[in-house]
This record gives structure tokens, C-alpha cells and sequence, in this order.
């Protein structure tokens, strides 16, 4: 997929009290001349169109911004992969992005003979098991490949979207879905249309050998993720029948080896029909209009008899199994159990169950495991596919502590749901709580068109009425029923997997075939791009904030209050900011750790969580470098009591020595737990190439310190915390002056702000040579970050930064991404940025990265520094990548909170206005040799250092120094303990 991404839907429900709505039943309209179906007391509004030929097609109206969210999904995923052809249709959701027979090719005439060429030459390749005959046609497929590519044009779908104002063009393949994924300004939804009908006519496999390599990548890192390795294996232990078990989405690798481009567009043929697939949109347009012009744009496909994957059905786990994965990454335990079809009685049940084991507040692992803290980290979750569910209990270990303890500490969670021990009280908060998460989502096309996309795919649709009625028949269970469904369910008739610190010696990466670079015509357009892109679209006006008129400021006491009135629904949102952070107070996010384990005068801190939830309100305690924040979010109607609650919480907390000694060990192991921890490892060594030996990353307590520290020393952060400057800020239903008067009786302050700690300031190091920071990590690929310091925040850069970025290295149409893996092959994921910093006294940064095999690490070096060194030049790219920066702040709104947040970001650069109204003034005048100038003064020919994560052993130390002066650091330089 473009970038892996399995996007489970995980629908929030609501009681009937707050949509007033005792059912939901389809109902049938007309409008437009089209005839729709929708399910009364629907939030989204949704309309469900069957067309002539099919095709569904679900509309859910936004007008809140002028964008639209879409997606298109087809029914067919690694479920209906070929038996010997597993992976087939995640290759072909990579191909969906190569054109057609007329875009992605400047001659179709003369590139089609190469491609039919290249198609038996794999189907002789596939069919080949002769290893020296096999390099063979691999050399002819590469040679042909390469002719080929002066006809075809990479990424110019990317480039179209790109122009078009789309900012998520992506993908992903899963289980039983292929999903396409897009965003555009309402105001180009013609154009929109009209590119994906072309796409999905007759889209042409070009630039295959290439694009399979990205794939061969994207295997290897699979190779790399412990966690993913785990779910694998223990999904073919719970699945021995079912694909879900059986058939991977990536596929095997010897599969991947063998790929047939024959299959792949018999499997096209097969799955991608109307009667198969579902088109959903959501946001800025009038559904009437909107249905008229889809099915113009799609009346050309042809509805085909459908067989769909029809398995049979998995026999009853009578046993307890079990899985082991070694890797390097931190231990854990996983249990899993089958669960039941979608939209079953016996779903419900286990959604409603997982909530009551785990909701983050008062669940029973909340409760009894996390907060007495006897696991590091516990939780419980259903993954609910269309035939089966899975759901999962899983655990850290704690130090000293077996994999096989925290199984049964899982499971005697379990044990409490079988014999009651559980207050009945948890299933109506849990209901309850849902009312929030509700509110919240309905404001996002995204959540509405993955909802109703996951609906499709589900169940074609037709549930929709029962999944939003969930909620009312979740409420209507009672304690005794979950008993005696525990007792039903729960048996020994699970998986528990084992992940265990150790060398995985299964692990085969597929290997590196040689490529040579293909032709990506990057500065070349078909005639369809140019037409589709000439018509001018009608302009939408920006719409920038003026702090003075769109927020309110008032003072409580002596703190400063900013408000926005939330005129939508009843939510608030409080924070209690402070300029003060890690960096002032070291011991302050230990302070923020210790409050969650910290009873009161009044209430233990289990009874705290427990009224959180029931009051359906969220309190937080955030603790960044130079920023803190209390957080208080719910219903306004329990807004006096949440905010009481916590000023009671700060004020009164007591000391809890048992706690704090069970947080010390748990803080050391989750400290070695990161030492794993390939990311943690690489962001430390970005920091160490950025500041030197003593940097951000590293400047923390050693682990003596925290051994040594005292309930005393964090109790005096908490019990003072408002005596501190800070300023109150809140989103919600309250008008400003109602609001400051209510904080002020709420909000205990003093009569003047103890002054805060100066701030831990640190270097910038710019070394006059390249210096190579390696860390040994044992992987199958390796990881290189490019890292150079640039001096300090300029606001007059902000308009040349966002368009070189977008030209450069910021998304799949950019030079960095064409060129590094469309062209050359050379990693599944790379970018690079030029990354503006956060406040003004801080500076830019550089940053470049490419992840691939670690013996294509030399080239993808040599490919990025060379980017690095000279930046191609394509007009039509930089001409999309100005049109997409420029849609992108002419429809972008800043609405609700996000107002407040965006007056700290500025007031943190030194501004006192929308910094976006300069940057889209000044993007309006920059042309190429702007940005090549940019390139020139702030890219090229400069000292770069590089930060690198592979394995010593697959690595050699000579590649390194070729690079710079290498430093080998260890994980305690890197850590900083």
C-alpha cells in the first residue's frame, strides 16, 4: 500500500437521549430525480445511491469548510488473493496509481508493444525456476522496463491530484478491502470526478519492476516489526481455516518473487466492478448536484457477475495455543480470542466488553492492573472484520516480571467478568462516554466517509441502521448478561502469543534485484493532464484568523483567560497553560506520572477515575519541554463538577509510597523497553547530530536520580502547580463573560505567580565536516536521516519553505519520492524537509531520510545527496506543487479551539497575526528560480551530518566513513542513562 495503513473503523455510538431517537430505520426519498435511501435519525445525514449499473454511492453533506473527503472501495483485499498468488491485490492498489491509456503515458501507441512485451516476460520469469535463467529474463524485463519508461510519466496521477488541491492522496489493502483515499477543495470537484473515472477506465500497469521493488521494501520492514510478526503468526493459529489466518495482505515472499502481471489484471477484471465497489464523499456540496455528476462520470462501468470469497466455516478453538516471536524489540503477551460476524449479537456483547476491561479511565485493567500498576501496560480491544472478530487482551511485563505472569493477570480480569465483580454502573458510563467521543467525530468528513466506506464493505451497506442503533441495544444489557456471556465465551479457546527479546532466525528479506533507473518524464505532461488542468477553477478566498476579533480575552484574578464560544453542541474544552516545562523542572513529567496513581482527603484514585467516566469528562496533566498544560474536556453540563474535581485533585493529593516505588521500576523499564525501540533510537540520534552530547533527547534524570526521588519533591509540583503563571483558555458552550466569572469561583489562585525556573537552553552544532552517527540495531533494513542546522526562524521564509517542501520532498508527487523510489527503486519510504522551528529563537533544520535495504544503503545514499546537491528542475511539478500549497491555505479553516492553539503557535514565532496571511501573500509571487535559489543558499553544497540505524554486521564501517567521521554511539550516550 502507498503507506501502510490498515484503518480499522472503530464506530462511536450514542445513547438514544442524545439524538432523541428510539430507532433507525431506512427510510426511502426521491430528489433530484434519484431515488436514495437513509436511515432516519442518522448524525451524517448519509444518502445511499444504487445506480444503474451498481455501483453504491453514499453522500454525506458538510458545508463547514470547502473541501471534500472521498473514497473509493472495492470489496476485494488479500482475501480473494489467488491461492498461489498471495499479495495480488496490494500490488495491483499500487499500480491503480500509474495511469491509464491515456494519462501517465506520453505515447500509448508505442509503449504499449514494451508493456506486452514485459507482461510475458514476467509470465516466463514466473513460470522459471532455473536460477541463472531467471537473471537472465530479469535483465531483459529491467532493459525493456527502461525502454518503456521514455513513453510513461511517473506519478502523474500525483501530480493532477497535487494540482487539484488534494493533500492525502493514499491507499491501503487489507482483509476484505481495497481503499482509495482522497481529499479536494469543493471547488474543483468536476475536475475531481473526471480524473477518477479516467483512472479506474483502463489503468495500465507501467513502471511495474520498480513499483515491485517499493513492495519488496515494504516487506522488509515488515520483517522488522516484532508486533506485526506476532499478530501473523497468531492469526494463523485462531484462522486455520479462514484467509484471514491464512493469506497475508503483504504476501509470502515467494509470491512476491513470482509476480504475474496477467493475474493481476484478471484479478481487476474480476473484483473491480460496480456492483462490487462504493464511492463515498463527504463535506462541501449539494447531494442533488453531486449524485448527477458521479454517475455521468461512472455510468461507463458494466455491472458483472460477482462470485464473492465464500469460506468455510472455522471449527470451535478447543485449546489454549501458543505463539513465539523473537526480535529485539521490548517483551509482550498477547491473547487472542475469535470473536463472531459484524453487526451480531455476539459482537456487541464483546464491544461492549472491551470497554468495561478497557476504556483508559475505570475498565477493570484500568483499574486493577494499570493504576496498582502490577503490569507496566495493559489493554483489551475487538477487531471486528466482516466474518469474524478478534478480540485481544495484551500486556509489558514489568521488571522482574514473566510473560507469563501478565497472561494471567490478563486473564484474571477475565475472571472478574464471570463472576460479577464488576459494577453494573460501567455499562451506562460506557454508553455515556460515547455521547462525547460522538459529538466530536460527526465534525469530520474523514470519520463520516471512513464510517460509511467500512459499512460498505461490512455489509454492503445494508447495517448501517443497525450500527448506529448499537448504542440503544448496548444500553439495554444487563450485568447478568454479560455474566453469562463471559462464562460462554471466555474458555480455553484462545492464542496467547509470546513476544521475546532474541534473534529471529526465520527471517528471509526478499533480495535486492538489480534495477537500473527508469525515465520518470517528470517534467512532461499527456495531453489528458493538460487539458484536465487548463480550465481555470472558480477561486475560493482564503480565510485567515484576526486574534483581536476571533478570540475573547479577559482576566480571572490574576491569570489571563482566552476563550472561544462553542455555538455547535455542548462540549468544552479547559486548559491551564504554562510556559514552563521538562526543561525548567526536570522532576515535572515525574510529577505528572505520580498524580495518576495518588489518591486525596476524599477519594482513592481509583474512585477518581471511576467519576471521570461516569461524568463522561477527560482530565489531563501534560508535561512538554517549555510548555505544560492541565486539560478538562466533557459535557458542559458536568463542567463545574469536573473542573471542581480536579482543583480538588491538585490541592489534596497525598503521598503514595508503595505507588511510587512500583512507578520507579516501571519508569527504568520502560527506559530499557526504549533502548529497543528503533525510533526512540534514531529521534536520539537526530538530537545528538542537531545539539551534540548534551541535547534534548538525553537531558532527562539519570536512572540514580530516579531511584532517589521523593514523593515530597513531586507533591510540591502538584500542590503548587497554580501558583505558577498560567494562562486559562476554553472552547465551549459558555459566552466569555459567563465562563470567566464561573472560573474564577472554580479556579483557586494566588495572589501573585511564583517565578518560574529559567529554561535549559541548548547549542546548535555545526561541525565543519560530516559526521556519521551509528547506532547497531539488529534489522533487516537500515535507516538513514540526513540532519543540518540553518540558522534562526525567519518569518519572511515562511512562503519559500512551504513550497520547497512541497516540490522537494514532502509528499509522493515530489522530486525526492519520484526519484528515490519511482526512478531508482531505492526505499519503500523516504522524504525530505526543510523543518521550520517552533518558537524564534530556535533554528531550521534540514532533515532528509531514506529506509531500505541495507544493501541498497550506498546507493540511496549517493541518489538522496545527489538531490541534495542539484534540484531537478519540472515546471509542471513546481507548477502543481505552488497550486497545491496555495489551495492549501485558501481552503484550510481554523475553526473552534484550534483558534486558540494557533494564537500560541504565532505568539511563540514573535507574531501577533495569522501567520499564514504573509505566507499565502508571498507564495503568490515565487516562481522556480525562487526555489532554486532556496535550494542553492540553504541545501546545496553544505555539511551534512548523518544519523543511521542498521546492523553492524550487515553494514560495513568503510561505507561509513565514506560519508563523514563515524561515531559509533552507544545506547547510554544516546539516552543519556
Amino acid at each position: 500500500m502507498r503507506n501502510k495503513f490498515l484503518f480499522i473503523t472503530a464506530f462511536l455510538f450514542v445513547s438514544s437521549g442524545l439524538l432523541a431517537q428510539n430507532s433507525y430505520q431506512w427510510k426511502t426519498a426521491n430528489a433530484g430525480g434519484y431515488t436514495y435511501k437513509y436511515v432516519t435519525g442518522d448524525p451524517t445525514k448519509s444518502r445511499f445511491y444504487t445506480l444503474k449499473n451498481g455501483l453504491t454511492v453514499i453522500l454525506s453533506q458538510n458545508t463547514k469548510e470547502p473541501v471534500i473527503e472521498y473514497r473509493l472501495a472495492v470489496r476485494a483485499g488479500s482475501n480473494t488473493d489467488p491461492k498461489h498468488a498471495t499479495g495480488l491485490a496490494h500490488y495491483l492498489e499500487h499500480m491503480l496509481f500509474k495511469g491509464t491509456d491515456k494519462f501517465g503515458t506520453l505515447d500509448y501507441a508505442k509503449e504499449k508493444p514494451l508493456l506486452d512485451k514485459i507482461d510475458a516476460l514476467y509470465e516466463q520469469y514466473n513460470k522459471t525456476t532455473d536460477t541463472a535463467r531467471r537473471k537472465a529474463i530479469y535483465a531483459e524485463i529491467d532493459k525493456v522496463s527502461g525502454e518503456a519508461s521514455n513513453y510513461s510519466i511517473a506519478n502523474e496521477y500525483d501530480k493532477m491530484m497535487k494540482a487539484l488541491g488534494g493533500q492525502s492522496t493514499n491507499a491501503h489493502t487489507w482483509y476484505e478491502e481495497t481503499v482509495y483515499k482522497e481529499d479536494f477543495p469543493s471547488n474543483a470537484t468536476d475536475k475531481f470526478l473526471a480524473l477518477q473515472a479516467e483512472r479506474f477506465r483502463n489503468p495500465v500497469f507501467r513502471i511495474f519492476h520498480t513499483e515491485l521493488e517499493a513492495v519488496y521494501e515494504e516487506k522488509n520492514r515488515g520483517l522488522d516489526n516484532d508486533g506485526g510478526t506476532l499478530y501473523e503468526k497468531m492469526f494463523e493459529r485462531v484462522f486455520p481455516t479462514h484467509n484471514y489466518g491464512q493469506q497475508t495482505t503483504i504476501g509470502l515472499v515467494e509470491h512476491l518473487k513470482n509476480p504475474s502481471l496477467v493475474e493481476i489484471r484478471n484479478y481487476y477484471n474480476k473484483y473491480y466492478v460496480p456492483n462490487n465497489m462504493v464511492i463515498a464523499f463527504s463535506g462541501d456540496f449539494n447531494p442533488d448536484e453531486m449524485i448527477k455528476k458521479v454517475e455521468k462520470s461512472f455510468s461507463y462501468m458494466q455491472r458483472k457477475p460477482l462470485e464473492m470469497y465464500n469460506p468455510a466455516p472455522e471449527k470451535p478453538l478447543s485449546s489454549v495455543q501458543t505463539v513465539e516471536v523473537f526480535g529485539p524489540t521490548a517483551e509482550s503477551v498477547l491473547v487472542m480470542y475469535r470473536g463472531y460476524p459484524q453487526n451480531s449479537r455476539q459482537s456487541l456483547m464483546l464491544d461492549l466488553i472491551s470497554s468495561i476491561l478497557s476504556n483508559g479511565k475505570a475498565g477493570l485493567i484500568d483499574i486493577n492492573l494499570n493504576k496498582q500498576q502490577k503490569v507496566l501496560r495493559a489493554d483489551a480491544g475487538l477487531q471486528q472484520m466482516k466474518d469474524y472478530g478478534v478480540f485481544t487482551l495484551s500486556a509489558q511485563p514489568k521488571q522482574g516480571q514473566t510473560l507469563e505472569e501478565a497472561q494471567q493477570l490478563l486473564l484474571s480480569q477475565i475472571d472478574l467478568l464471570k463472576t460479577g465483580t464488576f459494577d453494573e454502573s460501567l455499562i451506562k458510563a460506557t454508553v455515556a462516554n460515547t455521547k462525547l467521543s460522538l459529538l466530536q467525530a460527526f465534525d469530520s468528513n474523514t470519520y463520516r466517509v471512513e464510517a460509511v466506506t467500512n459499512e460498505f464493505i461490512l455489509s454492503g451497506g445494508n447495517d448501517w441502521n443497525k450500527s448506529l442503533a448499537a448504542p440503544d441495544e448496548m444500553a439495554k444489557v444487563t450485568k447478568q448478561q454479560i455474566v453469562d456471556f463471559a462464562n460462554n465465551f471466555f474458555k480455553d479457546n484462545y492464542v496467547v502469543g509470546y513476544k521475546r527479546k532474541g534473534v529471529d532466525k526465520s527471517i528471509v528479506k526478499v533480495e535486492k534485484p538489480a534495477i537500473t533507473p527508469v525515465n520518470t518524464n517528470a517534467g512532461k505532461d499527456s495531453e489528458f493532464t493538460k487539458n484536465l488542468l487548463s480550465a481555470p477553477l472558480k477561486p475560493i478566498a482564503p480565510k485567515f484568523l484576526d486574534y483581536k476579533k476571533d478570540l475573547n480575552f479577559a482576566k480571572a484574578g490574576i491569570a489571563d483567560v482566552i476563550t472561544v464560544q462553542n455555538t455547535e453542541n455542548s462540549i468544552f474544552k479547559l486548559s491551564y497553560r504554562f510556559e514552563m516545562g521538562a526543561w525548567n523542572y526536570k522532576l515535572m513529567p515525574y510529577a505528572a506520572q505520580y498524580l495518576a496513581y495518588l489518591s486525596t482527603d476524599k477519594y482513592t484514585a481509583e474512585e477518581i477515575s471511576k467519576q471521570f467516566y461516569n461524568i463522561a469528562c477527560s482530565y489531563s496533566f501534560n508535561v512538554g519541554n517549555e510548555i505544560a498544560t492541565i486539560n478538562i474536556s466533557g459535557l458542559q453540563e458536568n463542567f463545574d463538577k469536573a473542573v471542581s474535581l480536579v482543583e480538588h485533585i491538585f490541592a489534596n493529593c497525598k503521598p503514595n509510597e508503595q505507588a511510587l516505588s512500583e512507578l520507579k521500576k516501571n519508569i527504568l523499564k520502560a527506559r530499557e523497553n526504549s533502548k529497543t525501540n528503533k525510533s526512540a533510537i534514531m529521534n536520539g540520534l537526530t538530537a545528538y547530530a542537531q545539539y551534540g552530547s548534551s541535547n534534548p533527547f538525553n537531558y532527562t534524570l539519570s536512572n540514580d536520580e530516579i531511584k532517589a526521588m521523593t514523593s515530597e519533591q513531586l507533591l510540591y509540583i502538584l500542590h503548587n502547580v497554580n501558583n505558577y503563571k498560567h494562562t486559562i483558555t476554553y472552547y465551549g458552550p459558555q459566552a466569555a463573560p459567563a465562563f470567566t466569572q464561573n472560573i474564577s469561583k472554580l479556579h483557586q489562585l494566588p495572589s501573585e505567580f511564583t517565578d518560574i525556573a529559567p529554561v535549559k537552553t541548548f547549542s546548535y552544532v555545526n561541525p565543519a565536516s560530516s559526521q556519521v552517527y551509528f547506532a547497531d540495531y539488529d534489522m533487516v533494513q537500515s535507516e538513514v536521516r540526513w540532519l543540518r542546522n540553518d540558522g534562526l526562524y525567519d518569518p519572511s521564509n515562511a512562503s519559500r519553505v512551504n513550497l520547497f517542501n512541497s516540490y522537494f520532498g514532502g509528499g509522493m508527487g515530489s522530486v525526492v519520492f519520484q526519484t528515490i523510489r519511482e526512478s531508482k527503486a531505492l526505499a519503500y519510504s523516504t522524504f525530505a524537509v526543510y523543518s521550520s522551528p517552533d518558537k524564534e529563537d530556535k533554528q531550521y533544520a534540514m532533515v532528509a531520510y531514506v529506509g531500505s535495504q541495507a544493501d541498497k544503503m550506498n546507493e540511496a545514499v549517493q541518489g538522496m545527496n545527489e538531490l541534495l546537491t542539484t534540484l531537478p528542475r519540472a515546471d509542471q511539478s513546481f507548477a502543481a506543487s505552488k497550486d497545491n500549497a496555495m489551495n492549501a491555505l485558501e481552503t484550510s479553516r481554523v475553526t473552534k479551539d484550534g483558534i486558540i492553539q494557533s494564537y500560541f503557535a504565532d505568539k511563540r514565532l514573535g507574531l501577533d497575526k495569522d501567520s499564514r496571511i504573509d505566507e499565502y501573500n508571498g507564495l503568490k509571487t515565487l516562481t522556480f528560480d525562487d526555489v532554486a535559489a532556496f535550494h542553492r543558499d540553504h541545501v546545496s553544497g553544505k555539511t551534512y551530518h548523518y544519523c543511521i540505524v542498521a546492523s553492524a554486521q550487515k553494514v560495513k564501517t568503510e561505507d561509513l566513513q565514506k560519508m563523514g567521521t563515524v561515531n559509533k554511539l552507544s545506547l547510554e550516550q544516546i539516552f543519556g542513562y
